[in-house]
């Protein structure tokens, strides 16, 4: 069969739909809310990265309406010749001057940002430290790139000061880290990564993909939370996460905008992000600026949740923070996707996070919250948890 010898070999996944514990590609049938219609039945939804809840905010689904009507349904090229509407200017304005930047730099997707970024920033006789557990569009950004990377153990600050170590000061290095990471729900250790970049030579970039609308004064990020905006080189976050949207951004100082700008193949070469994905992101940003008390919700709602796991005799991971990334142990592969489909019948959905990406053995079950969950269907959902979990 040659080249798709490979796709017929490949029968995880119906070896796991055989056995009814395949937890994929579920099918929603209403709006991204607290509550869901998922496969007819209504759904408590502990799975999703709508971290504010702001995906079905009358004023954004308002803004979406009218962008539609102003622009229509798409750009049709690339921000290079006809794909830059005066309302990208706006969002990237506004989003430079909300986490402390200079200039910003939107893309199509989260994905594609990273791509973007680390492909046209990193090149030859450059050198990336990423850590371990960074997302894997990290992974691939770094592929694309021409210079050589480097994982260090997660969160290991000596491993990381170790390998800066053997490189040469002239060399150039990028430090890449998650700000949030986006399976266990561990905050980056910033400051130290900070010094250390100071200490070798180095920059700094952060993926503040769950950050960006968790942490910091207002939902500002990682950067603003360790009051290290200034420091850190190269903010990137996702619109499809606190924003209610689609697309993703960078913000540096503009000198670094421009070369990205007239440097990055994935930007160059994709068509902008359409209308209504702008204006949903643009005006959800406007959201979290006039509401900033959204931001200490969801930080409540997590403390809340984790001390109810914990009270109803649930293993949750431990957190420094209160993130709303909310794990527990379920270990085993199988066991895991057992429970996830127990809990999914029972009217919980959540995500079961399996090798590669938690370790063999390790493996969780994700939950994460919304600023518009209620305590009392947090509970209703934890006293289910406790059941499926408990028998």
């Amino acid at each position: 069969m040659g080249l798709f010898q490979k796709c017929a070999d490949y029968t995880i996944a119906n070896d796991a739909k055989a056995q009814g514990i395949y937890p994929y590609f579920h099918k929603l049938e209403s709006r991204q809310d607290v509550e869901v219609i998922m496969e007819g039945k209504r759904r408590i939804m502990l799975g999703s990265n709508n971290y504010l809840g702001l995906t079905v905010h009358p004023e954004i689904t308002e803004a979406v309406i009218k962008a539609v009507e102003k622009y229509g349904s798409g750009c049709s090229g690339s921000r290079f010749l006809n794909g830059t509407l005066d309302m990208h200017i706006q969002l990237e304005e506004e989003l430079a001057d909300f986490v402390g930047k200079e200039a910003a730099l939107t893309f199509s997707t989260g994905f594609q940002s990273n791509l973007g970024i680390i492909s046209a920033i990193v090149g030859r006789r450059d050198f990336i430290l990423s850590d371990r557990e960074n997302h894997a569009s990290i992974y691939d950004g770094c592929k694309l790139s021409f210079g050589e990377t480097i994982r260090f153990k997660h969160d290991d600050m000596a491993d990381l000061d170790r390998l800066l170590g053997t490189l040469t000061p002239e060399a150039g290095k990028l430090i890449i880290t998650d700000g949030i990471f986006s399976m266990s729900g561990d905050i980056c250790n910033l400051p130290e990564i900070i010094r250390l970049a100071k200490k070798h030579n180095a920059a700094v970039m952060v993926d503040d993909a769950h950050g960006f609308g968790v942490l910091g004064n207002g939902g500002r990020g990682t950067a603003d939370h360790f009051g290290l905006t200034d420091e850190t080189d190269i903010i990137m976050s996702t619109f499809s996460k606190s924003l209610a949207s689609l697309g993703g951004f960078m913000a540096a100082d503009r000198y670094i905008i421009e070369y990205v700008k007239h440097n990055s193949r994935p930007f160059i070469f994709s068509a902008s992000i359409p209308p209504t994905a702008c204006a949903a992101a643009l005006t959800a940003l406007r959201v979290i600026k006039r509401e900033p008390e959204l931001v200490t919700r969801l930080s409540d709602l997590a403390v809340y949740m984790r001390k109810g796991l914990k009270e109803r005799g649930i293993p949750v991971r431990e957190s420094v923070y209160s993130t709303p990334i909310i794990p527990f142990y379920t270990y085993e592969l199988e066991t895991t996707l057992i429970k996830a489909k127990e809990l999914y019948d029972a009217g919980v959905y959540l995500n079961p996070v399996l090798p590669p990406a938690a370790p063999a053995g390790e493996c969780l079950l994700r939950s994460s919250l919304m600023a518009t969950h209620t305590f009392e269907l947090l509970d209703e959902a934890m006293d289910i948890i406790q059941k499926v979990m408990n028998h």
